[in-house]
């Protein structure tokens, strides 16, 4: 291949880093998670655990951003910056792990894109007098969806719907700040300590909402798409790791200032409760789903 058109191809700057890094953040978790977190440890305990499990993720930005700058990085995104920092033998061991969790990671895309079905199955029930009880029956089609999208539009196809699922996100994000409660307009801030289901305890928790803090090296994978990977690299994934921190103690404290135990415990959609469009969340949810698995194949 001639170097003409390997140049040609290399033609992204920091953006498309940071999109792909922050759509992967805000996703899953943050939608169906993220109030069973609140209920269960209030929102100091959820602070503490955005604040943990960020002095993980960020110093490991830091390392990446560190090796992505003293080194030409190229195509291959994760693999290529370890195997060509620890050797090939540290690499190839590594770079199994990471097909593994990439394999395992669209497992989980799925799932939660079935879960945003959750809101028409009362429709369901309603028009057509038939219930869902098995939420296969919208996976395994989004499955065999992805795998047909795969073979027939290529792996770019998720970088191509990048800006409209960010588009997404971030009016679902406006909606669910912008949208108040009866809970809300009673709200005092002394809730903020009692509003706790004590049934879980605080390491279960992390370790049920710390998956959210970890998709900032989803924009590494543009390695070999970027004009100037030491500068965009570096830029695009601290940038990610730090703006979704700061939204998850926002949308930790709306949460717990919107809403009462019993109802962010038991409801997975309790988000869609609270926005100023409902429908927004699932929409929001299955857009950031279907994204990440496409990045993911």
């Amino acid at each position: 291949m001639s170097k003409t058109l390997i140049n040609s191809k290399a033609n992204f700057g920091t953006l498309p880093v940071f999109l792909t890094a922050i759509s992967t953040i805000l996703g899953a978790v943050m939608f169906l998670r993220f109030g069973f977190a609140v209920g269960s440890v209030g929102f100091l305990g959820t602070l503490a655990i955005i604040l943990i499990g960020h002095a993980v993720t960020i110093p490991t930005a830091m390392a990446l951003a560190e090796i992505a700058t003293n080194q030409k990085v190229e195509g291959g995104g994760e693999y290529f910056i370890i195997s060509r920092s620890f050797g090939v033998n540290i690499g190839a061991a590594i770079g199994i792990a990471l097909y593994l969790s990439q394999a395992i990671s669209v497992a989980f895309y799925v799932i939660a894109f079935a879960e945003a079905f959750e809101a028409i199955k009362p429709w369901v029930i309603t028009e057509f007098g038939y219930e869902i009880y098995d939420n296969r029956i919208f996976s395994i089609p989004a499955l065999l969806l992805l795998i047909w999208l795969m073979v027939t539009k290529g792996a770019d196809l998720g970088r191509k719907a990048l800006y409209v699922v960010v588009a997404i996100l971030a009016v679902s994000l406006v909606l669910f700040f912008l949208g108040t409660t009866p809970y809300s307009e009673v709200f005092d801030s002394s809730l903020l300590f009692k509003n706790v289901d004590s049934g879980k305890g605080f390491f279960f928790v992390f370790a049920v909402i710390f998956p959210a803090f970890t998709g900032m090296t989803a924009g590494v994978g543009l390695s070999g798409d970027l004009r100037d990977p030491k500068k965009s690299i570096p830029m695009g994934t601290l940038a990610a790791t730090v703006i979704g921190m700061i939204i998850y103690v926002f949308i930790a404290y709306k949460l717990a200032s919107s809403a009462d135990v019993a109802a962010l415990v038991g409801d997975q959609l309790v988000m869609g409760k609270i926005a100023l469009w409902g429908p927004i969340i699932p929409i929001g949810l299955a857009a950031a789903t279907i994204s990440s698995a496409l990045g993911s194949f």
